[in-house]
């Protein structure tokens, strides 16, 4: 059985920022399958042509990472997105966002998180 991972913009983002690579960690931590909103892609292109220095560098890098990933086609901001992905399909949340952290725990569903900069974990 696959085990699914919703990755947010600024999970997708640790590789650029931190050296990380998450899919790896992901694996370790037992998940198989990565998807990302249509949402954060946008906001992943928009970043990498209007943000400055590591945040443009960081976005560049996780839009090349994409194509490990699953995109999902769901209209509406990219939170509110993996919100809903997240309850209907009880999947885990790869986020650093502190407000989506909170909206997710209010819900019951499991965050996979950047720790002490070096690693992910549940």
């Amino acid at each position: 059985m696959k085990r699914e991972v919703i990755i947010d913009t600024n999970g997708l983002m640790i590789p650029g920022q931190f050296g990380i690579d998450i899919f790896m960690e992901l694996k370790r931590l037992g998940f198989d399958s990565y998807v990302v909103p249509r949402a954060s892609v946008r906001e992943l292109e928009k970043i990498s042509t209007q943000g400055r220095g590591r945040d443009s560098t960081a976005a560049k890098i996780a839009l090349s990472l994409l194509d490990r990933c699953t995109i999902v086609e769901k209209e509406g901001f990219a939170d509110d997105v993996i919100m809903e992905l997240a309850t209907s399909k009880e999947d885990t949340v790869l986020t650093s966002d502190v407000e989506l952290k909170k909206r997710l725990c209010s819900k019951g569903v499991s965050i996979v998180q950047l720790r002490e900069r070096t690693h992910l974990s549940l």
